[in-house]
């Protein structure tokens, strides 16, 4: 018999399927790490990053059935994955309504350090990663997501349309919309610090 590892993923899919929950083990190994990259970019306590990636290999695991093997188990697993995250920003949406005032002097400095400092410089991108950190953080679910995908992955629309379910104009209409959610915020932010 062969080692689990050496199967191909459809052998081990098949495996799965035909009652043996093991060979569900090498999938797991493999494509943890990936999910946890993932889930850190929605959720920012580790607890609940833990949970998102628990969320995305139990429904993986109750729908394998589901996949069909036209496309790379990866891809199909990510889309879910990009999905229980989705599901998790829309559930576990906090009160973020704070008043932006409210945020604290370090993101006064930070946004003082942004002003002041024109010039480039690790700082400076330390700054406005953490500023966009903040942002992002306000933004809603939909926006949030989109804005994630676009921007900080860096996906092309029909990517985002894939992962997401969502048609290409759908998807288009959304990172419009948040695109002009970050710039409200953003004023809002500016707004509070310098009136």
């Amino acid at each position: 018999m062969m080692h689990p590892i050496e199967r191909t993923e459809a052998e081990l899919i098949a495996a799965v399927l035909e009652g043996d929950a093991a060979s569900f083990e090498p999938l797991v190994e493999k494509y943890s790490p990936r999910l946890f990259a993932t889930a850190r970019r929605y959720a920012r306590r580790e607890s609940e990053v833990e949970d998102i990636v628990q969320e995305v290999w139990l429904k993986s695991f109750q729908k394998l059935g589901s996949f069909r093997g036209d496309a790379p188990f990866e891809h199909w697993l990510m889309r879910l994955a990009v999905r229980t995250c989705y599901d998790f920003l829309r559930n576990h949406r906090r009160n973020r309504e704070d008043a932006f005032s409210e945020l604290g002097e370090s993101t006064e400095e930070w946004l003082d350090r942004l002003v002041s400092q024109p010039a480039g410089g690790d700082e400076r991108a330390d700054a406005a990663r953490q500023l966009i950190a903040r942002v992002l953080e306000k933004l809603s679910p939909p926006a949030r997501l989109v804005v994630t995908l676009l921007e900080i992955e860096d996906r092309s629309l029909k990517e985002i349309s894939k992962l997401t379910g969502w048609s290409v104009p759908l998807v288009k209409v959304r990172a419009f919309r948040a695109r002009r959610e970050m710039r409200e915020i953003l004023a809002r932010i500016a707004k509070d610090k310098y009136l």
